[in-house]
């Protein structure tokens, strides 16, 4: 089914590059993706543009074959990893339809964000200084179990809500079942292809009509950029992860959080 954009193209390459770069950063890290994209369509005004909405479900696509371009050898090629991802997928699969009108309604929000943000920062420290009392060894993702897989996926239904961060729902349900930090973080990423397939496409799906030639451009910009920007995001991460912690994360999203209810005040509730 075609695309329609019912408005001209008001997004300038700027805002492509920045917005790509955004979701290339935040989309694998736990602080919270929508939040940001939130924050950023907001602050540069184009919010309630129909080519924006599109644009930010299109570059989720680029930040998924990131995840593919990385893990792919290591873990893609082991058939038993795909029924794991399926099992952990259904929760939020068959939650995000049932709940997905409703959840775009009433939840997308500067207070719902705002309030998802600082939790899940406080949740993230106090994850962290446990860690400290003793880290539980790496266990083989394809050698995980399929309960754990579905513990983590009813964990992942969280992140419906905006601001809760997909990656960090999905984290903390893989460490809170005896995951280690790493493995944790690499079911979470590797989780994210069906289910961020999933999402975007069904989003892509319900626009109807064409795509101007320079939308196209500025959509293969912003595809590209993010998937540069995720593969050097979540080695990053990972890295980071082995050195430190989730406490500096933690942190952060109480920040934005506390940023989010400054917007909340000033437009007096919502985003839209």
């Amino acid at each position: 089914m075609p695309l329609q954009i019912k408005t001209p193209c008001t997004v300038s390459l700027l805002d492509v590059i920045l917005t790509a770069i955004v979701e290339g950063i935040t989309e694998f890290l736990p602080i919270s993706s929508t939040g940001h994209m939130i924050l950023l369509s907001y602050l540069l005004g184009n919010h309630e543009d129909e080519f924006t909405k599109t644009f930010e479900i299109f570059i989720q696509l680029g930040a998924i074959l990131a995840i593919v371009a990385l893990y792919a050898r290591r873990f893609l090629l082991k058939p038993e990893i795909y029924l794991k991802l399926f099992v952990a997928f259904l929760p939020s699969g068959v939650f995000g339809f049932l709940l997905y009108k409703i959840i775009k309604s009433y939840l997308f929000n500067h207070w719902v964000v705002a309030v998802s943000l600082i939790v899940g920062g406080v949740i993230l420290i106090w994850l962290d200084k446990r860690l400290h009392l003793g880290e539980p060894n790496d266990e083989e993702l394809s050698n995980m179990s399929y309960k754990k897989a579905l513990y983590i996926g009813f964990f992942q239904c969280l992140s419906m809500i905006p601001g809760v961060s997909r990656a960090a729902a999905t984290i903390i349900g893989g460490m809170s079942n005896g995951l280690s930090k790493k493995s944790a973080a690499e079911f979470s990423f590797l989780l994210a292809i069906p289910t961020m397939a999933a999402a975007s496409g069904y989003d892509l799906l319900k626009f109807e009509g064409t795509i101007s030639s320079e939308q196209w451009q500025q959509l293969a910009i912003g595809f590209i950029l993010a998937f540069v920007t995720a593969i050097f995001a979540v080695k990053w991460f990972v890295s980071l992860l082995n050195r430190h912690g989730f406490a500096g994360f933690g942190y952060y999203r109480i920040a934005v959080g506390v940023l989010f209810l400054v917007f909340a005040v000033i437009k007096g509730g919502g985003l839209n």
